[in-house]
């Protein structure tokens, strides 16, 4: 049985996908990735539809999205896909707001956003895409943070008023400050290490915050006493120049991410969908089902892990009822 404390995330796909992210802040910049024809057109043998989606949210699973973009761009030229990236509570701000069809979340949804979207009107669903496991990299010259515990972290990341050093945490570690790289408060991932390790306390002020992870893994590769975390797919991405921190002894692996081991920072990844606009737009329908049907394989591919064949043949027949 898996040992989910807390869950996360989201990815998908299109005919063309806007993606932006900006330090500090998130951005709302958009790119087009446009849609090309594809034998696969064929192969299908599914209607061909025209029409937008719109969906807007985490960055985490940007990999992902993009990679379905290419595919479903084959499969469906004349359909577009528009996907912002504005973070995990960005993105629920759009979702809330009427502006997209669904939203991409490293972080389930909250209380607060399921009310907003109950007193909007707003019926939705939730589609578990994949698993993650949230990285905690150090530079590859730190030879002594290799392994930290749960308890560790916290103490490391927390706002408590001091300067943090390392010998802070074990005296005989060197007595260097700590530089802190952390995803933005608008990030699902800044959320879930904040309620999974912090306790829901305050980040340690010190830290720079990103909603771009290529900025926290360059902060972390170019300092020494630099400290970072992230999602599992930019740490692979980036294996070469950084060095992961086993948490509690456990590597973040396919397999460990996969049965829970890696705890408590294994997480699912999710999208939500408005039940509304899966009726009302074909196009959005069929988006999300092809979303369904190749969210494991497109995951494997970026870095991410698959769910259980179960799970998504369960999704699939959730969606097909919701049409």
């Amino acid at each position: 049985m898996k040992k989910w404390q807390y869950l996360t995330s989201t990815a998908l796909l299109g005919s063309a996908i806007l993606l932006g992210a900006c330090g500090g802040e998130e951005n709302n910049d958009e790119t087009s990735t446009s849609a090309q024809t594809n034998t696969e057109q064929a192969e299908t043998g599914s209607a061909q539809l025209t029409g937008n989606v719109v969906g807007d949210g985490s960055s985490t699973v940007a990999p992902i999205t993009e990679a379905l973009v290419e595919e479903y761009a084959g499969v469906q030229k004349d359909v577009r896909v528009a996907v912002g990236v504005s973070g995990t509570g960005g993105g629920f701000e759009k979702f809330i707001n009427g502006e997209t069809d669904f939203s991409n979340a490293s972080r389930p949804i909250k209380d607060t956003e399921m009310e907003e979207l109950k007193n909007a009107g707003v019926e939705y669903t939730e589609f578990e895409l994949a698993y993650d496991g949230l990285s905690v990299v150090v530079h590859p010259e730190n030879t002594w943070a290799k392994d930290l515990t749960v308890d560790q972290l916290k103490k490391i990341w927390i706002e408590d008023g001091s300067t943090k050093k390392w010998s802070d945490i074990d005296p005989s570690w060197p007595d260097e400050e700590i530089v802190f790289y952390s995803p933005g408060s608008d990030s699902g991932t800044y959320d879930y290490f904040d309620e999974v390790i912090l306790d829901g306390e305050d980040i340690v002020k010190t830290a720079t915050l990103s909603e771009d992870d290529n900025v926290l893994v360059q902060g972390v590769t170019a300092d020494k006493n630099a400290i970072g975390y992230f999602g599992y797919a930019y740490y692979l991405e980036n294996k070469d120049k950084l060095q992961v921190v086993t948490v509690d002894g456990v590597e973040p692996t396919n397999e460990t991410i996969e049965s829970g081991e890696y705890s408590p920072l294994s997480r699912p990844l999710f999208v939500y969908v408005k039940n509304s606009a899966l009726k009302d737009n074909e196009a959005t329908y069929d988006f999300m089902k092809f979303t369904l049907e190749n969210a494991g394989e497109m995951a494997e591919v970026v870095g991410y892990v698959s769910l259980p064949d179960e799970k998504y043949e369960e999704a699939l027949k959730e969606l097909e009822g919701l049409k």
